[in-house]
């Protein structure tokens, strides 16, 4: 197919299985700047599967840099709560939500860490009541990518600018299935293999996870009636969606209070605009007590400080070394493409549909049982081809799960 063909199919994609978009639901969009062409093709397919209107909210990296440079000191503590309140109501009202990713890993490297400490927290803070309704699988919902340019130079610094993004856009739609004859069908088949992969995780009734690796020596408890999710799912208000594409994880909550041991990433961290690498913390009582990155040390200090929750963990993920986006051997420098290639746990909140019944409890209750509460939640890369991890059952048996970033099961 030719590149103009390729984006057309990766945009009903998005549209009709990453969303499942319904007739006369109403769509939010966020995106940067480079991703119009994307947009546009989205919002035409959105039409013409019956939306009743699609909003995009765009990000600009030149607007975002400028603040940083001529914003007063007291502007870091400030966010566009109204905005965040309107994406929150349009939640409630039926609207389903799409982010495409894109941004600059490291378009705020050599800022201020104390400002982007602020600005992090503040941001976090107004955005909370859309991101529970999304961490809480109200609505259909997907976060997607579109190459930019500022992204394709950091994945692959020393092509021409053109060549990068070509080359980028044409790994995304071999990682997303979208090159495929019929990417609907195929989602579905894989969809299939996940949702077997964690009907097995919820027949064992695992209590914790044992993961042995270099710089790697983690004991880490499972939530009480904890749930493995994987691929696709039905959101709240009824529709079968796809969350994240592309996806090869299996998921669930961790206990907030009993993790403890060593762990390393294996993979960089692109977080708001700075790039994170080399983190390796030790956990007691399931929160980090010690911690040092090579790079992005205080971007990751601040995270881990932006609330209590924010030290504890609210996602554990399993993915095999051998996925496809490993297989591809880029270094994406996005979560949504890196955490698909490895194993990976999440700081911050967790999502209540990793708790059996979690939309009926009280946050509470789902403290109680272990879920994690905070105003953050991000994913980094803990896998690797060296990584074993165990799985332990509620006698205390261990049973292999996966032996170098292999399935073992």
């Amino acid at each position: 197919m030719t590149n103009e063909q390729l984006l057309d199919s990766y945009a009903k994609l998005a549209v009709r299985s990453g969303l499942n978009l319904q007739r006369g639901q109403q769509l939010l969009i966020s995106a940067p700047l480079d991703a119009v062409p994307l947009v546009r093709r989205i919002t035409e397919h959105a039409y013409r599967a019956g939306a009743s209107l699609v909003t995009t909210v765009y990000a600009d990296d030149a607007a975002t840099l400028a603040r940083y440079a001529h914003a007063p000191d007291e502007a870091f503590d400030v966010a566009p709560a109204w905005l965040f309140n309107g994406m929150a109501e349009a939640f409630r009202g039926g609207a389903a939500r799409l982010a495409i990713a894109g941004e600059d890993p490291s378009l705020l490297a050599g800022q201020d860490p104390k400002k982007l400490a602020r600005a992090n927290k503040a941001r976090s803070l107004a955005y909370r009541p859309a991101l529970e309704l999304i961490t809480g699988f109200a609505i259909n919902w997907c976060v997607i990518a579109a190459a930019t340019p500022a992204w394709a130079r950091s994945v692959f610094p020393g092509l021409p600018e053109a060549e990068a993004v070509e080359r980028l856009w044409r790994a995304i739609f071999a990682c997303t299935k979208a090159d495929l004859p019929d990417p609907v069908a195929a989602w579905e088949a894989h969809n299939a293999e996940l949702h077997r992969r964690t009907e097995f995780l919820n027949d064992r009734r695992y209590r914790a996870l044992k993961y042995m690796g270099p710089g790697t020596d983690l004991t880490l408890g499972l939530a009480e009636d904890h749930y493995w999710k994987g691929g696709g799912g039905r959101a709240l208000n009824g529709v079968f969606c796809n969350a994240n594409i592309p996806t090869e994880e299996v998921f669930t909550a961790p206990h907030k209070d009993m993790v403890e041991g060593t762990v390393r990433s294996s993979k960089p961290l692109s977080y708001q605009g700075s790039l994170i690498d080399g983190i390796r913390v030790r956990f007691e009582r399931g929160r980090i007590v010690e911690m040092t990155a090579e790079k992005g040390e205080d971007a990751f200090r601040s995270l881990i400080s932006t609330d209590e929750g924010a030290a504890r963990l609210g996602e554990v993920a399993l993915v095999p070394h051998s996925s496809p986006i490993s297989k591809s051997g880029i270094i994406f420098n996005n979560t949504l493409f890196d955490e698909n290639a490895a194993s990976h746990i999440a700081v911050g909140q967790s999502y209540t549909e990793n708790i059996r019944d979690g939309s009926k409890r009280s946050r509470e209750e789902l403290a109680a049982l272990g879920a994690n509460s905070s105003l953050v939640h991000v994913d980094w890369m803990i896998g690797s081809a060296e990584l074993d991890v165990d799985g332990i059952l509620p006698d205390g048996t261990p049973e292999p799960l996966m032996r170098k970033g292999e399935w073992a099961i």
